[in-house]
């Protein structure tokens, strides 16, 4: 049976697809943007920190600014190959989630005995990054606007029912029917939907990215761009890392490289990079905007294996797009990182399908951007933390596409590993134990295909997981989006 978005991609004519994309720019929309900071200059010659951090993304500039929240005297360096915010930080979906476990489904599956408390903290994390950009000034866009999962299909709409009832009466937990659910946002595919009011926020990524970074400054933390970390090696009671034109030593190290290969090799087969791909609209005209009524401005996902996820943005003059991605997750033999990866014409021209088939009332919208970029995926689908050199280093990765939010926690988490401090972070079974590791090629690139193909069948069979996705799931490395 074809799902909704099958029959979408059957509908629609080549030359109206062709259209939408004609002239769109393959710049993230989030990094279009005059405000970007200019770059900062590259590490000249040898320094020495008490804490290193390695990677300009979310992760390591959470970890540099905590670090100096926790101790204004540290010295501590950022390390960054390219520019802030250019990799995934800069070119996500910018949906800041409380959940540290991508949904509480999952967390129970991986985690029973901590699920309770992890949904505690992540709840909490949450209000911090809220705290933390007020406190800090921070231009992004914040807004607590929740998320609306949508039923697309009539078997999902009993899962939204279930998922409300298992909430338990929770009024920031609420089911729409057909018709509630589009007096929110106008779509003839929705059959339901379930409101999120509390546990998610809307923001610009990249400016998050950027007002983190001028916080770090500000608070004396020394960031240089164009400074690739070639190798890390244990130096007495030091950490060596060496980098272009010279060496960087430190008490401790904060590894944030996440969908880059690691310099922990041990760790490397913990993770695979995913591309991930998005279009944004043109602006929308007043007349547009009331035909899709999204007066609450939440950020929506479908409840497919391979889901969609969308939202509302508003540029500076005021004017609102709409970012438009996922369903496509591509891997690339060999765990491949390039460039050309980040454009993908076959998805974009599918997202732009499934775009007019979700709102069709939006006639001939063009694209303005077109962007992907690879996210780092571990095989429980949230973040893993590690250490080495006698607990001098620590790393994290594997946040899966929830790294808006999650990100700040794994900071708080190594800078507790690396305090050598027993803490309620660091005794968490989620710290403590690690994910399955992905096998290594052409394994792996057999497995991803395998079950990319497994789970387009269990969408084209009302949800039904067949038997690889079953043994997946009993040995801990299903995920059921």
């Amino acid at each position: 049976m074809l799902t909704s978005y099958d029959l979408a991609e059957r509908g629609l004519s080549p030359q109206r697809t062709a259209r939408s994309l004609e002239g769109a720019s393959a710049e993230p929309y989030w990094l279009d943007d005059p405000d970007r900071p200019d770059p900062l200059p590259a590490l000249a010659g040898d320094a020495a920190a008490d804490l290193a951090v390695v990677g300009g993304g979310y992760a390591g500039l959470w970890t540099a600014l905590m670090a100096k929240e926790r101790d204004p005297g540290r010295r501590v360096i950022l390390l960054e190959g390219r520019r802030v915010a250019w990799a995934a930080s800069g070119r996500n979906g910018g949906f800041c989630e409380a959940s540290l476990t991508h949904g509480d489904a999952n967390g129970l599956k991986h985690l029973p005995g901590e699920a309770e408390l992890l949904n505690r903290m992540g709840l909490e994390n949450l209000d911090e990054i809220a705290k933390t950009v007020a406190r800090y000034g921070i231009d992004c866009g914040f807004e607590r606007t929740g998320t609306i999962s949508v039923a697309t299909e009539p078997h999902q709409v009993q899962w939204l029912e279930d998922e409300a009832r298992a909430a338990g009466g929770d009024p920031d937990v609420v089911f729409l029917d057909r018709d509630a659910v589009r007096s929110e946002l106008d779509s003839p595919l929705y059959l339901a939907g379930l409101w999120d009011r509390r546990h998610a926020a809307l923001l610009h990524p990249a400016r998050l990215a950027w007002g983190l970074q001028r916080a770090c400054l500000a608070a004396g933390v020394e960031i240089h761009e164009h400074t690739p970390v070639r190798a890390l090696a244990e130096d007495g009671d030091r950490v060596r890392l060496a980098v272009d034109g010279g060496t960087v030593t430190a008490a401790r190290v904060a590894l944030a490289t996440n969908a880059f290969p690691s310099l922990l090799k041990r760790t490397r087969l913990y993770t695979v990079p995913v591309y991930d791909y998005a279009l944004m609209t043109e602006p929308l005209t007043d007349g547009q905007l009331a035909d899709l009524g999204w007066r609450n401005r939440q950020g929506i996902s479908d409840l497919n294996n391979r889901f969609h996820y969308y939202r509302p943005t508003t540029d500076r003059d005021g004017r609102t797009r709409i970012l438009f991605g996922g369903y496509d997750a591509v891997y690339h033999y060999g765990r491949s990182l390039k460039p050309g990866h980040d454009q993908r014409r076959e998805t974009f021209e599918r997202l732009s399908a499934h775009f007019a088939a979700t709102f069709p009332q939006l006639g001939d919208v063009r694209f303005s951007h077109a962007w992907g970029g690879a996210i780092d995926t571990c095989s429980r689908f949230f973040s893993f933390f590690s250490t080495a050199c006698g607990g001098k280093v620590a790393y994290s990765a594997g946040y899966t596409g929830l790294g808006v939010g999650a990100t700040r926690f794994g900071a708080n988490v190594m800078l507790d590993l690396l305090s050598g401090e027993s803490t309620e972070r660091t005794r968490l079974e989620m710290v403590r134990r690690k994910p399955i590791p992905f096998p290594p090629e052409p394994l792996a690139w057999a497995g991803v295909r395998l079950t990319t193909a497994a789970m387009i069948r269990a969408d084209r069979r009302q949800g039904r997981r067949g038997p690889l996705l079953k043994v997946l799931d009993a040995v801990g490395m299903g995920f059921d989006s």
